[in-house]
């Protein structure tokens, strides 16, 4: 029995397991972010990097994809960070509590914390000769101290130094920037913050006293004021707000160079550097005019980067508008190039044509570069492959083509990249002329009676492939919709037919879609349909003629009840024409406009004439326009005829 609950358990534990990894799997990353950038160094030997947070007093630990994986918060004023040379130790500056603080690099336990006794500072801090350095002080008394992890406090030994930078100069105004370079151990870069001067040094502290190896008091010769400096792997130089390469030797420093305008930068372990140019980072090779890469960033701009030490990509602190968030910039050594198509905006078909462009690359293109060309068109809507074409030495290429097919026709080129370069495609289109085609419809401007079943014919001349015709009919009104009557190809006469119920004026239109030979082509034609009309007389007394005519007898004293049935139409009216018969010609009595009930019926008593002998007549009318509507065309009812007798 305890063999099987132990079995029991270790089962429901280890399904306990299964579904928190399923559940971990499933949830979404999350980059890492900041508010007030602290700092951001990486941790090769981890593979993690580490960002400060100076606003929350926050570190947090990424992986090499962006990825926040760990954080640790309550450390202070988080201003700059630094890794020891075996990637175990995580040093954080906190001048809030004026402290180096050590983490352990995989857990961001703390692992001590070291007192810096001065009110300014720790502020810029890096690892380089086995020991922990900080820039501290004020505007006017910048120093340098280090902390030696080594040093057990409890020896009674204090491990923080400060008053370190080299005499007898005078040190560097404000609490200097740093930079070491694993290439060159034991060397510091220091550059002032404190005034817009730009004085700065190289500092050997491989040894046991710090030794100045150059210095160079800031006079705004060689930088207009520093904001930040690198040491330059592969060459005795430092590297000013991501563009002034400065030399050292014998003690001085003199201008060695430029790359093009930046605010800051990184510079890899190879020599590559990684500039911050407004909303772009830009990656030149060493002394390069011209870059190998460039990103486009943010236009909040960058914080800070960092390359990865193998160089394989760049850890940027990217602006969101509310804070900062780490971005991953990959292959920075592969170069975009651009690529341009320029054809003509209109040529004719089965015309010959020329095409041309250009290929650019910042960095030099293998020589016999050809691009692949593809044609799409209406004869080949998936694209044909055309010759490949041979680039210049000076990038240029063009070539010539006869499109088969009118229409919109798009030439695609495309550059496959290699190893240096990545693939580029880019496309112009042209407008071919197409000959147009014969296209008729019949009855336009027609008039038909209510309800006529007309047939609406249209012919296609001479195509080339296609013979698909449609007809569409759009009834007047808002109420219905343009309607597909027919679609078909057209018969061996080029006719097709469609036949339309003309209860309404109606617009139908023949369309022909075009192929790649002959343009599209539509064409209209407009059929008008009367409304139905009849008019009850009652209340007489008989019917009989006058000469020629019915009419309908009624006594003097009587008024006619005359009932109109129209085709009914929300807010239709119909037109009361009133005539009276004197000294034998007809005269307009009156014309008034009476409005249909939803059974589309109007009734209107006349009156009753007092005095026998008079003759009338009447009609009803549907005026487009004047009757509440356009749907219709006039339409004018039968005459009644009308005797008062005694």
């Amino acid at each position: 029995m305890r063999s099987t609950s132990a079995a029991t358990a270790l089962a429901v534990l280890f399904s306990s397991v299964a579904l928190s990894a399923v559940a971990a799997g499933s949830a979404s990353a999350a980059a890492a972010t900041v508010s007030s950038p602290g700092g951001i160094v990486v941790d090769g030997a981890l593979g993690r990097v580490f960002v400060g947070d100076s606003a929350s007093g926050t570190v947090v630990a990424a992986d090499f994809s962006g990825t926040a994986v760990d954080s640790v918060n309550g450390l202070g004023t988080v201003s700059d960070l630094a890794v020891s040379d075996d990637g175990a130790t995580l040093y954080a500056a906190v001048p809030s509590s004026h402290e180096i603080v050590a983490l352990d690099a995989a857990t961001l336990d703390v692992k001590a914390r070291y007192t810096v006794a001065t009110d300014t500072g720790p502020r810029h801090v890096a690892f380089a000769g086995g020991k922990v350095w900080f820039t501290y002080g004020d505007q006017w008394d910048g120093d340098l101290g280090s902390v030696d992890p080594a040093v057990d406090p409890a020896s009674g030994t204090d491990p923080v130094t400060l008053g370190q930078f080299p005499q007898p100069y005078p040190g560097v105004w404000g609490q200097a920037l740093l930079d070491t370079d694993p290439n060159t151990p034991g060397l510091l870069a220091v550059g002032e913050t404190g005034l817009s001067t730009d004085s700065m040094a190289v500092v050997d502290v491989s040894g046991g006293t710090p030794q100045l190896t150059a210095w160079y008091q800031g006079d705004y010769t060689l930088n207009d004021g520093i904001g930040d400096i690198d040491l330059v792997p592969g060459a005795p130089q430092v590297l000013v707000n991501g563009t002034q390469r400065d030399a050292y030797a014998d003690g001085k420093f003199t201008a060695a160079g430029a790359y093009p305008s930046g605010q800051r930068a990184d510079v890899s372990t190879s020599g590559l550097v990684a500039q911050v140019a407004g909303d772009k980072v830009a990656v030149y090779r060493a002394n390069a005019a011209q870059p190998v890469r460039t990103y486009s960033t943010s236009s909040s701009g960058t914080a800070d980067l960092a390359w990865a030490p193998d160089s394989s990509r760049i850890f940027a602190l990217v602006g969101t508008g509310s804070g900062y968030s780490l971005k991953v910039l990959t292959q920075p050594m592969v170069n975009n190039p651009t690529l341009t198509v320029n054809a003509p905006s209109t040529a004719t078909r089965a015309k010959q044509l020329t095409v041309t462009g250009k290929l650019s690359a910042t960095v030099p293109l293998p020589s016999g570069v050809k691009l692949a060309v593809t044609r799409t068109d209406l004869e080949s809507p998936s694209g044909k492959a055309l010759t490949p074409v041979a680039v210049k030495a000076d990038g240029t290429y063009s070539f010539t083509d006869t499109p088969p097919a009118g229409g919109t026709v798009t030439y695609k080129v495309t550059y496959a990249g290699d190893a240096e370069h990545f693939s580029v495609t880019a496309s112009d289109k042209v407008a071919v002329s197409r000959a147009t085609p014969t296209l008729t419809l019949n009855n336009n401007g027609k008039l038909y009676n209510y309800g006529t079943d007309v047939t609406f014919t249209a012919h296609l001349g001479s195509t080339y492939k296609n013979r698909t015709v449609e007809i569409w009919a759009d009834p007047f009104g808002g109420d219905k919709p343009k309607k597909l009557l027919k679609t078909g190809k057209v018969n061996s006469s080029g006719n097709i037919s469609a036949i339309v119920d003309m209860t309404r004026d109606t617009a139908v239109t023949a369309v022909f879609k075009g192929d790649a030979r002959f343009a599209p082509r539509t064409v209209k034609s407009t059929g008008y349909a009367r409304v139905r009309i009849s008019t009850a007389v009652s209340r007489h007394y008989k019917t009989a003629k006058i000469g020629s005519t019915t009419y309908y007898w009624f006594h003097k004293s009587t008024d006619p009840l005359l009932t109109t049935t129209m085709t009914y139409y929300p807010g239709r009216k119909q037109r009361f024409d009133l005539q009276v018969y004197y000294q034998g010609w007809w005269y307009s009595a009156d014309s008034e406009y009476f409005p249909l009930g939803t059974s589309g019926k109007s009734a209107v008593r006349l009156g009753a004439p007092g005095e026998s002998g008079i003759r009338a007549r009447m009609r009803s009318v549907y005026v487009n326009g004047s009757s509440g509507d356009t749907v219709n065309s006039t339409t004018y009812g039968a005459w009644k005829y009308l005797y008062f007798s005694n």
